[in-house]
């Protein structure tokens, strides 16, 4: 079995375990339990604004990978009830996915007005931060001129084969989105000269970052927020938008209804929401290193680029078919492999 169907069964028995502090010990009155895949650093920042807006509500993260959220919803789904009240995931076909299985709320929100990526017009999920799929090289190592710049070339140029690498797109959906995105842009012959490639399978940030600060890799496909908070820690890595466009991944926020919610604090979720959504909320995602998904919002991300300016040259996602094509493009970059 290859290394990336490995990995997953791997995964899927000992995410229990992964997850086992988030567990229910029984609804509280003023308590939030919110699912995210925003790094750790991005949620210490974020709790620390909450605290000081809602001083009287207790509200947990727990965190953890797209598929590792997925599967740990899947579980308390067929235990009869989530452990958590809010959700904050990695892009929208997971939540098409809650919506249809009638797992989620609809709250219009008053933010709505200002946004600038599109949300459900009944209020199952908002966009709430935004991530977006670039690359990165070391010009330690290399001139920026030696390495891929597009995404094509990333799945082509031979003279990076075998020193290239991307997350496991079975566990980072941000990932899966890019590949759909890519697949949908050039076709699975896309899928296919990855695989050619041999590009390595990273199952977290930190490794990529390791390894292309050593040259172990020459460019690495990867979320422009872990370079530029490694930039702001000093890190001479640089980002390179892509000259074929990045992939703009708006992550959702989302309130489970009452019949499955963890507290069954429907008003406190509403609340929170309209913060992440506001530009107060918008600052602190913001300040952890994502775009804001607002219209009326001139802040960017530490030593990025204009929103604008990115999502003008952006590779679209087809978000209905994005989980339809996960297996399918799975099987295929394995196969080749």
């Amino acid at each position: 079995m290859k290394k990336i169907i490995c990995f997953t069964l791997i995964f899927a028995l000992s995410v229990s375990a992964v997850f086992a502090f988030g567990s229910r010990e029984g609804s509280s009155k003023n308590k939030i339990i919110i699912y995210t895949s925003m790094y750790q650093e991005a949620i210490d920042n974020v709790q620390a604004e909450l605290k000081k807006d809602f001083p009287k509500y207790k509200i947990e993260f727990v965190y953890g990978g797209s598929g590792r959220i997925e599967h740990r919803v899947a579980t308390e789904k067929a235990a009869g009830r989530l452990g958590c009240d809010i959700l904050m995931t990695a892009e929208p076909s997971y939540s098409l996915q809650l919506k249809e299985a009638g797992l989620l709320y609809p709250y219009l929100s008053k933010e709505a007005f200002h946004l600038a990526f599109d949300y459900d017009p009944q209020g199952y999920w908002y966009p709430v931060r935004i991530n977006n799929m670039v690359l990165a090289f070391n010009p330690a190592r290399n001139q920026k001129n030696t390495v891929p710049n597009s995404f094509y070339d990333f799945a082509h140029d031979t003279k990076v084969r075998g020193s290239l690498s991307m997350r496991n797109p079975n566990i980072s959906g941000t990932t899966m989105a890019a590949l759909t995105a890519l697949r949908d842009k050039y076709g699975y012959e896309y899928i296919d000269s990855l695989a050619r490639q041999n590009v390595q399978i990273e199952y977290g940030n930190a490794g990529a970052i390791q390894k292309l600060e050593s040259g172990e890799y020459k460019v690495v496909m990867i979320l422009e927020e872990s370079i530029l908070q490694s930039r702001q820690n000093g890190s001479s890595l640089e980002v390179i938008y892509p000259t074929d466009g990045a992939v703009m991944i708006p992550s959702t926020i989302m309130i489970v209804n009452q019949r499955w919610s963890a507290n069954r604090n429907i008003k406190i979720a509403e609340q929170i929401t309209d913060w992440f959504l506001s530009e107060k909320g918008q600052n602190a995602i913001v300040a952890g290193w994502m775009h804001s998904v607002r219209t009326d919002f001139p802040k960017i991300p530490y030593d990025s680029i204009p929103t604008s300016e990115i999502r003008d040259k952006s590779i679209a996602v087809n978000w209905e078919y994005d989980s339809i094509q996960r297996e399918q493009i799975i099987n295929r970059l394995e196969e080749r492999r």
